[in-house]
């Protein structure tokens, strides 16, 4: 069975904390309910870290804003009882959002598993087999996949991929379909880092504000 598997493009983007976009999390800053950062494609094992990228700035930060859009709650409750003045409240970006950031460019060798190919998703079904069913899916498929919930099974997809031998996995936003992503897993085989500060005028992140509905304060 030959497996999917995706280049990355060159640059590859993702924005992270001061001073370095591309320094992993700390080892102490992982649960100690199950060892992972809480994010889609963790090590289950706790062994390797993983680093989040894009292929596009502006999916950097559509992923990481996403947070701070408005409740659904919020929003339903607004859509029943509007009228002729109606107002639909932004969700709010922190003032110190962009102060604690920068946006990192890097270059990324190696093939990354394309997981929601259709092989993929054959050989994960029997892999996962038994994990899935203790977890209540009726099936393991692309909604499970694109979705990262529940994470276990992400996370376990991502070992996997790990235990093949290949650097991480590409996959696409959940925001939406153009934007593709890449979870880079430790060792890194990225080079060529760099790191910018991000001003409040960065044209990327102007337009993922824009697409998500939110304002920057």
């Amino acid at each position: 069975m030959a497996l999917e598997t995706k280049i990355p493009p060159q640059p590859i983007y993702r924005v992270g904390r001061q001073p370095d976009a591309w320094q992993p999390p700390d080892w102490s800053r992982a649960s100690r309910l199950d060892g992972t950062f809480g994010n889609r494609f963790d090590d289950p094992e706790s062994y390797y870290r993983v680093l989040y990228a894009s292929s596009q700035e502006v999916s950097c930060f559509i992923e990481t804003l996403a947070r701070f859009r408005p409740d659904l709650t919020l929003l339903a409750e607004l859509k029943a009882i509007e009228g002729e003045d109606d107002f639909f409240p932004l969700g709010e970006v922190p003032p110190d959002w962009c102060a604690n950031r920068v946006i990192g460019t890097a270059s990324a060798g190696g093939n990354y598993a394309e997981i929601c190919g259709g092989e993929w998703i054959t050989y994960l079904r029997r892999k996962l087999a038994s994990e899935c069913l203790r977890l209540d899916l009726k099936d393991l498929d692309t909604s499970v996949l694109q979705s990262g919930s529940p994470r276990h099974i992400t996370q376990l997809a991502s070992r996997v991929a790990y235990e093949l031998g290949l650097p991480g996995i590409y996959y696409r936003s959940r925001y939406a379909q153009d934007l593709e992503n890449w979870a880079l897993s430790e060792p890194f085989r990225i080079h060529d880092t760099e790191s910018k500060p991000i001003a409040n005028d960065y044209p990327a992140l102007r337009k993922a504000v824009c697409i998500l509905g939110l304002k920057l304060i």
